[in-house]
């Protein structure tokens, strides 16, 4: 009977040590438990709010700062032009591309499509030197500015926006942490979550829509100077290989070589800082 009782008692450690053996091999062997080696892409719409920026146009015949120029995007609101090949410009979006070095470690690359236009509306002070040719429609604004406030409601001063747009063309190193045990989520291959945080660099290649002392319009792309940035978000991955992903992400702009128009001589400055608000959606997959 002892001997009967010592055999069920080492054949019920043993089950019991097997199935956890079990669980925990399935849980290793899970697609989400491990990201190194898995390639993601990502596709969504922003919103972003900008500092204010001392924005400085030069040329021949004239040099003034626009103090405290304010600023805004200009939203598309949900819209079939999100997915839309021919009109995919329109809105104000992020694409990424990204590859997982490490289970908790990825880089990428991408581009946020951001807009950027300066609002007319606004009363802000100039300060520099315009002695246009008299000929010229936009010599009505010749004078001495010294600190003047001026009303930008008369767009033959100036019309000023980066629309297609404020390209922030940048690579990121981001971590990512899986969180779904926080939740006690039963099985990670359905739903995961994950907070994962980054820092980005890059390159500024707006197309810059401009209107100056009555030049004609000027739109074109051009590489104008860098930007930094850092984000933080939460990531929903569902079934192995979708993803829902929220971020906010904060940086500063530099751009040194802004082209106004046609004309080479003619060009502008300016640095500020943007906050943006994405949300976007992707797929995560292995080669």
């Amino acid at each position: 009977m002892k001997n009967k009782f010592l055999f069920l008692h080492f054949f019920f450690i043993c089950f019991v040590v097997n199935t956890f053996a079990q669980e925990e091999i399935a849980i290793q062997h899970k697609y989400t438990a491990h990201n190194k080696g898995k390639f993601f892409v990502s596709w969504g719409g922003n919103r972003e709010s900008y500092s204010k920026s001392d924005v400085t146009f030069r040329g021949k015949d004239y040099e003034f700062t626009v103090h405290d120029m304010k600023a805004h995007d200009k939203p598309k609101g949900w819209n079939i032009d999100y997915v839309n090949p021919c009109r995919m410009t329109i809105p104000q979006t992020n694409l990424k591309l990204g590859y997982f070095i490490s289970d908790h470690y990825s880089i990428s690359i991408g581009v946020d499509h951001m807009k950027y236009v300066m609002t007319q509306s606004q009363t802000a002070n100039v300060t520099g030197d315009i002695n246009l040719p008299e000929d010229q429609a936009g010599s009505i604004h010749n004078g001495n500015y010294n600190n003047t406030a001026v009303p930008f409601e008369d767009e033959t001063f100036l019309t000023y926006e980066h629309t297609d747009g404020l390209n922030y063309i940048n690579s990121e190193f981001s971590r990512h942490d899986d969180v779904s045990k926080w939740f006690s989520l039963p099985n990670i291959d359905k739903v995961q979550i994950n907070l994962t945080e980054g820092i980005s660099g890059g390159i500024l290649y707006p197309k810059t829509n401009t209107k100056l002392l009555g030049k004609e319009r000027h739109d074109d792309f051009h590489i104008s100077g860098y930007g930094v940035s850092a984000k933080a978000g939460i990531n929903l991955t569902f079934y192995k290989h979708f993803f829902l992903q929220g971020e906010l992400k904060g940086g500063y702009i530099n751009m040194q070589d802004i082209k106004t128009t046609s004309d080479s001589h003619d060009s502008a400055f300016q640095e500020f800082f943007f906050f943006q608000k994405i949300i976007s959606f992707g797929g995560v997959f292995r080669i």
